[in-house]
């Protein structure tokens, strides 16, 4: 299996398609990519700027390409040695255009009887064997089912509502709009009816993505041959597999893909929380969050823990936060609210396995279940494998509720036991509400460090150090040497560089609480902890646009849940908000903030480089996304889904073949950084086959996080704030790998001999060296 040394990752859309990627490729190759990592490709709904909305299996989407574009980008690939690596999506499928996805078309047209309802995951004896579309906006809907601004096509063959055009089943096409839609296979509902009536399984809360069928053979095969035939004619090398979680079998799903794909190479995006394994699957490893929260930690300082605790407590008028408290509430909340409609179905399924006898389940069945979605301490189990997940969550949900113990226990038997349609449901619907509980409720809730509230992160734990950094490297060398690891992606909340500058108001907690303060006055006295965090961003992204900004503000505010909502907007919070981000971002509060980010700017560079460093070199393969060899500042999606600039990529490239001084400017820096490693990876991968920590010896030895990949040594500097309060390395010294032989400092060009070397001459240019041996 042909596996890669790098990636980087592109966003294909209509305005950069596969042929615009192909005529990329050159430029990365120069960077030292060695392969390119695509977002979905299968055509997708009409004018997705994502791709993970596909409507049909059987096609590159057209607007992104089409055939044409991937055969052009696979032959530019191939002359220039490069591999191809697909996202794919197999959990769910586009469906909020219906006349664009002929599956769900004719699922909608003909019912339970249709060929292809078994490719959805539908309850049709729940919706009285109807399929419920809560479609209808507050204006058009009434009580007794009727709907305003519905119409019939000429000739009867379909409806219409507003933009969305609906099939009608043969022969039922006459009569009034209302009278032909009451005939059909599916019932147009209000949009609130799908938190608790919906009767199918969908992509988390998101009504417009339905969940398919594929751990049942032909839907597999029929979702698989355009994907396949990728394979079988050399066009692409490697898949990365979206939310492997929702599917009712991960397991037998890549062993299905390993068989079509002929043994690819195959990466899923799995989050796991801390001290969780990847279960040994059909796969090179995860996408990467669990480096990319390593990183972030081991350049944290642990110290500001408690000042950070009690400023979020002074905020929020002397309540202290407790992480699992507050996760516990979301999840329930979610449970309870967006995803109701999945807990009555698992609770329906529950009932009829008939685990009560001629009782009948309790009556609060469904508040049990509830209950242990909200208690499960990991996104799911994969049933033999991860049982005590669903013992600790039983455990913590009696510590909850004393009142359901019994039901609880009940419950336990059937949700534990694969065999069971309710326990494979259930490993379904835990991911579901731990995503939107805690990525998309608490983590914009829980102010303290926000550089922590990140994808595959857990924001209680505040900081590793060193040892324990080696250790899990040392781990993932011997266990996953070829999974990826990334510090941006389409998904994280916050650009790696935000979070780099974010991370170093751990070091000068005092001096952020005082810039805090003066930014408050500017604040609605609601919600001062959700100003804390949307400062934090403005902060972390500095310079940003006004409208960047406000729109980060909408979205962050509103995913906490807590004030102001989606369905529910608060205008008059949102506004003050806004005039916080306003005042904020002119003077005289500007000169505060970059007051304060030339007090920080030195840990900041350092920060930049020490995370891309560790990201490009330790065990694994990194990715780059699209434009992170330069600095990365763009906030949670559809910011982070921003054009690149490819002409200022392509200046700052050319900028970098040059050695660096001690004259250095950020981004060069960065992206001379990112073209060595990689270009090292790429030339020598057996440099990288090793794993051993470096230690420094001294005063400053804390400072320094270092390791030897097996002929290649990576260097970095931790703390940089606290190491310039010490008074810098003074005679701190780190012992290179065998005291013999020479070396090369790819930044800067120098050579230097083994042995021991001072880090105040191997850091004098540079807060991060990358070294390699000198060929004999």
């Amino acid at each position: 299996m042909r596996t890669p040394h790098s990636t980087y990752r592109l966003q294909i859309n209509e305005a950069f398609t596969l042929c615009d990627a192909a005529r990329r490729l050159e430029a990365l190759a120069d960077l030292g990519v060695d392969w390119v990592y695509l977002s979905p490709i299968l055509q997708a709904e009409p004018g997705s700027d994502h791709g993970y909305d596909v409507v049909s299996h059987a096609q590159v989407d057209t607007s992104r390409g089409g055939r044409e574009g991937l055969d052009a980008l696979a032959a530019e690939a191939r002359r220039l040695g490069m591999g191809v690596l697909v996202d794919i999506v197999p959990n769910h499928v586009g469906v909020a255009t219906p006349e664009h996805n002929s599956w769900w078309w004719q699922v909608l047209r003909d019912g339970p009887e249709s060929a292809l309802a078994d490719a959805f995951d539908i309850d049709w004896e729940a919706g009285g064997g109807k399929l419920l579309l809560p479609i209808v906006g507050d204006d058009d809907w009434s009580a007794d089912g009727t709907v305003a601004h519905l119409e019939l096509e000429q000739g009867g063959e379909a409806l219409r509502y507003w933009d969305t055009r609906l099939p009608v089943a043969p022969g039922t096409g006459e009569g009034t709009a209302q009278q032909v839609l009451e005939r059909q296979h599916y019932r147009l509902g209000h949009w609130k009816q799908g938190d608790d009536q919906l009767n199918y399984r969908r992509f988390f809360a998101v009504s417009t993505l339905a969940g398919v069928r594929v751990e049942l053979p032909e839907v597999f095969d029929a979702t698989h041959v355009e994907i396949e035939r990728w394979f079988d004619e050399g066009l692409v090398h490697g898949l990365r597999v979206d939310h492997p979680d929702g599917l009712r079998d991960p397991r037998g799903y890549l062993e299905d893909l390993d068989r079509v794909t002929g043994g690819g190479f195959v990466l899923v995006e799995k989050i796991l929380e801390p001290g969780e394994e990847l279960p040994r699957w059909a796969t090179a490893g995860t996408t990467g969050y669990d480096t990319l929260a390593a990183i972030d930690r081991v350049l944290t300082d642990a110290s500001a823990a408690d000042r950070l605790d009690a400023l979020d407590a002074r905020l929020r008028g002397g309540e202290s936060v407790d992480w699992a408290e507050l996760t516990h509430r979301t999840k329930r909340r979610i449970a309870d609210g967006i995803l109701r409609a999945e807990v009555l179905r698992l609770e329906r399924e529950v009932r009829a396995a008939d685990a009560w006898g001629d009782e009948g389940a309790p009556a609060d069945t469904a508040d049990a279940i509830a209950e242990l979605l909200a208690c499960f301490p990991v996104y799911r189990s994969y049933l033999p494998d991860g049982l005590e997940h669903l013992g600790t969550a039983a455990e913590r949900a009696k510590g909850y509720r004393p009142d359901l113990a019994g039901t609880i226990d009940a419950l336990l038997p059937v949700l534990g036991n694969a065999r069971q349609p309710a326990a494979l449901r259930f490993q379904q619907t835990s991911g579901m509400v731990m995503a939107k509980g805690v990525e998309d409720t608490a983590f914009y809730r829980y102010s303290r460090l926000t550089s922590l509230n990140e994808v595959g992160g857990d924001p209680d734990v505040f900081a590793i150090d060193v040892a324990d950094f080696h250790a899990s490297m040392g781990r993932r060398q011997a266990e996953w040497p070829h999974a990826m690891n990334t510090l941006s992606t389409h998904d994280t909340k916050r650009g790696e560089d935000v979070r780099a500058r974010i991370t170093t108001i751990a070091e000068v907690p005092e001096a952020w609480e005082a810039l805090l303060d003066k930014l408050l006055v500017f604040a609605p006295h609601r919600g001062r902890a959700f100003a804390n965090l949307l400062l934090q961003a403005i902060v972390g992204a500095w310079p940003a646009s006004e409208d960047r900004l406000v729109a980060y503000m909408e979205k962050a505010a509103r995913e906490a849940d807590a004030i102001t909502h989606w369905t529910d907007p608060d205008t008059a919070f949102e506004a003050n908000l806004t005039e916080l981000v306003r005042n904020v971002s002119a003077q005289p509060a500007a000169s505060d903030v970059e007051a304060f980010l030339a007090e920080t700017e030195t840990g900041f560079r350092a920060n930049v480089l020490a995370a891309k460093l560790l990201n490009l070199t330790i065990p694994g393969f990194p990715d780059v996304y699209q434009g992170a060899e330069a600095l990365e500042q763009s906030l949670v999606d559809p910011d982070n889904r921003r054009p690149v600039d490819w002409d200022r990529m392509d200046a700052l490239r050319e900028a970098a073949r040059e050695p660096l001084s001690s004259e250095w400017d950020l981004e060069v820096a960065k992206t001379r950084l990112v073209r060595e490693a990689l270009h090292l990876r790429r030339a020598h991968p057996e440099r990288f086959d090793d794993y051993a920590p470096l230690l420094g010896h001294g005063e400053a030895a804390e400072h320094v996080i270092a390791f030897d990949r097996g002929g290649a040594v990576a260097v970095a500097t931790r703390l940089p704030i606290g190491l310039d309060a010490r008074g810098g390395w003074g005679d701190t010294t780190l012992q290179l790998p065998d005291g013999e032989g020479r070396w090369r400092e790819l930044l800067t060009g120098r050579e230097l001999d083994g042995g021991t070397v001072r880090l105040a001459d191997l850091l004098e240019a540079l807060p991060v060296a990358l070294l390699t041996r000198i060929e004999q």
